[in-house]
C-alpha cells in the first residue's frame, strides 16, 4: 500500500467529523490523495471542508476520479456498526473494473464478500481489510511491562476525539528532539498510515489485551518510547468495553488525555447518546488512572485538546482554562504545536530513571 495513489470514497459524508478515515490521510498522506469523491460536496475543495488538504478537489462521480490517476481507492468514511452501504456497491464494482484495488477499514470484510472478490480476482487487484485481525492472538499476560521503551498511551473524554492524532504529532515532535519513538497503530486508519497493526475493536473481547501487548512489543523494538494509539473512551457506552481492554494490554508508563472542549455528550449518529455527560478534566484523569493502578500505575502527564471548531482565540483560552483546571500542560497539538506533551513525555521518562 506503500506506492497507492489514493481517490478516497466519501460519499453523502466528507466532513471534520464524518470522516476520519479520510481526513487523516488528507493530513497524513496528502501527497498521495489525489481526490475525494462524494457529490453532496462536488465542486468543493478538500481544504474548503476541513481546513486543509490543499489543491486536493472533491468529485461527484468515480469516473471522475479516475481523471486524476488514483492507483486504488480507499474507503475514508466507517459507518455506524461498519457495514458496506448499499449505494457504494456500484462504486466499488466500477473501482474493480477500472483495476483499482481498494483499501477498506470497514467491519465488513470486503474481500469475502464472492461478487468484489469475483471481480477483484478477474482484474487481478487486491482488495485489503485493515481491520481483518491476525488469527493467532492469544490474551495478555502482562509482558509489556518488561519493554525498556517508555509507553504513552493516548486515552479521551469520548470517542473520535483525536487520539490517533496526537499519538503521530508527538512522535513528530519527539523524533525532532532526535528520540527514536515507535507508533503502535490500533485502528485502521493507523494501520493505513503505518502499514501495520491491529484494528482492536475487531479483536474478539478476550483477546482485545494480547493484541495491544503483542503491538507494543513489536513497536518497542530498538525505541525509546512507544506511543500508543487510544480507542473509544472509558465512559462512551458503546465503545469502553476496548478502551479498557486496550489499556490492560498496552499498561503504559503514562497517559495523554485528549479532549474536545466545544463536546459536551458522548459522540453517536443522530445524537444517540445526548443523554451521556461527558466528565470534567479533572474526573476523567481520575478515571483513566483508577481503572489502570491495580495493574501498574500510570498517571495522566499532559492534555490534547482538539480545537478544531473554535476560533485561534477560543483555543488559546481553553488551553489555558485545561491547565488551570488540571495542573498538567496542554496544546492543541495540530494547532499550536505537540511542544508541551513532548516535554511532558521526555520528563517523565527522566524521573522514572
Amino acid at each position: 500500500m506503500d506506492a497507492y495513489r489514493y481517490l478516497i470514497l466519501a460519499e453523502g459524508s466528507f466532513g471534520p467529523l464524518t470522516s476520519k478515515t479520510a481526513n487523516s490521510a488528507v493530513r497524513y498522506l496528502g501527497d498521495r490523495v489525489v481526490a475525494v469523491l462524494d457529490s453532496t460536496r462536488a465542486g468543493s475543495t478538500v481544504e474548503s471542508v476541513l481546513g486543509f488538504g490543499d489543491g486536493i478537489p472533491v468529485v461527484a462521480t468515480l469516473t471522475e476520479g479516475l481523471e486524476y490517476g488514483p492507483t486504488a481507492l480507499l474507503i475514508g468514511v466507517a459507518p455506524s456498526g461498519g457495514m458496506l452501504p448499499l449505494n457504494w456497491r456500484p462504486m466499488l464494482i466500477g473501482a474493480l473494473e477500472a483495476g483499482l484495488p481498494i483499501v477498506s477499514g470497514l467491519h465488513f470484510y470486503l474481500g469475502d464478500d464472492p461478487e468484489l472478490q469475483s471481480f477483484a480476482e478477474s482484474r487481478g487487484v487486491p482488495i485489503h481489510d485493515l481491520r481483518r485481525p491476525p488469527d493467532d492472538l492469544s490474551v495478555s499476560t502482562g509482558l509489556a511491562r518488561d519493554v525498556d521503551a517508555f509507553v504513552v498511551h493516548t486515552m479521551g473524554t469520548d470517542c473520535n476525539i483525536g487520539k490517533m492524532t496526537a499519538c503521530l504529532e508527538i512522535r513528530r515532535g519527539l523524533q525532532e528532539q532526535h528520540r527514536s519513538v515507535g507508533f503502535a497503530p490500533t485502528g485502521q486508519t493507523g494501520i493505513l498510515i503505518e502499514g501495520w497493526g491491529i484494528a482492536v475493536d475487531s479483536v474478539v473481547a478476550d483477546f482485545i489485551a494480547g493484541a495491544a501487548e503483542r503491538l507494543v512489543l513489536q513497536a518497542a523494538r530498538g525505541n525509546d518510547f512507544v506511543v500508543v494509539e487510544g480507542q473509544g473512551s472509558l465512559v462512551h457506552p458503546a465503545y469502553s468495553g476496548v478502551t479498557l481492554g486496550l489499556l490492560h494490554g498496552c499498561l503504559p508508563d503514562a497517559i495523554i488525555l485528549c479532549h474536545q472542549p466545544s463536546r459536551t455528550c458522548a459522540y453517536g449518529g443522530n445524537g444517540a447518546y445526548s443523554w451521556v455527560t461527558l466528565p470534567s478534566l479533572p474526573e476523567m484523569i481520575h478515571a483513566c488512572e483508577a481503572a489502570v493502578a491495580p495493574l501498574r500505575p500510570a498517571k495522566v502527564i499532559g492534555i490534547a485538546l482538539n480545537t478544531w471548531d473554535l476560533s485561534p482565540e477560543e483555543a488559546a483560552r481553553e488551553v489555558e482554562k485545561a491547565e488551570r483546571e488540571t495542573g498538567l500542560p496542554a496544546t492543541d497539538p495540530v494547532r499550536f504545536g505537540p511542544e508541551p506533551l513532548v516535554a511532558a513525555v521526555i520528563a517523565a521518562r527522566d524521573a522514572q530513571n
